[in-house]
């Protein structure tokens, strides 16, 4: 297991002039996500909705990188070791760099440095876009769902189902907390839906429990 590194606050982000703003809620942290390049926004919904990570930081802290400081654009935790998280290309110019409030610089030479360019991002564009759809559904119902109906819920797709026949089977009339369940249930990793890596969203979007479809 590599040397795990505390999960600090993120660098307070001073938002270039012209620059946009994408907010969100990351249920993982339980807490709002800021970012002003579009890029950091699809590498965090990759992060966000991957069950494998624990939790994660953005912009821990400058890490040296080919021999000058670097600011880490995510600091992932995930079971059995931690890694920062550093997009490559896309736009990360000096001046985004340059726009942060502090200096905090962190020891990472104990951990692994993974880059991240536009080719990463752009294979898992269809993903991204899903999630976008799916997370509000996690998010404005956390708390909501009941355990029943999301035990009810993996046993039904224990066999592909598709999205209409598993509304079928649970809703009674609004589908938002059914789907709510099932979304959430692919957040968690206990469904799987391989179609949404490259189909969008539908009602005929296919999903099984995650052990049956291993």
């Amino acid at each position: 297991m590599e040397l795990s590194l505390p999960l600090v606050k993120p660098i307070a982000l001073v938002r270039p002039r012209g620059a946009h703003r994408f907010e969100a809620f990351s249920a993982k942290l339980q807490r709002r996500v800021t970012f002003c390049r579009h890029s950091l926004l699809e590498l965090w919904v990759l992060l966000e909705t991957d069950p494998a990570v624990v939790a994660f930081c953005e912009r821990p802290g400058y890490i040296q990188m080919e021999g000058r400081p670097r600011l880490a654009d995510f600091l992932v935790r995930y079971v059995d070791h931690d890694e920062f998280a550093v997009l490559t290309g896309c736009d990360a110019d000096s001046s985004l760099r340059e726009a942060m409030s502090s200096q905090r610089s962190i020891d990472g030479n104990a951990l692994a440095i993974r880059r991240v360019g536009p080719a990463e991002l752009a294979a898992g564009r269809v993903w991204i876009e899903n999630w976008q759809r799916m997370l509000p559904y996690v998010v404005a119902n956390h708390g909501l769902i009941s355990p029943t109906l999301s035990e009810a819920i993996v046993r039904f797709v224990a066999v592909p189902q598709r999205l209409l026949a598993i509304e079928r089977e649970f809703s009674t009339g609004d589908p938002v907390l059914c789907r709510a369940a099932l979304f959430g249930l692919l957040y968690s990793g206990r469904v799987k839906a391989p179609e949404l890596h490259t189909q969008p969203l539908s009602l005929l979007s296919s999903f099984v429990e995650a052990e049956a479809g291993s």
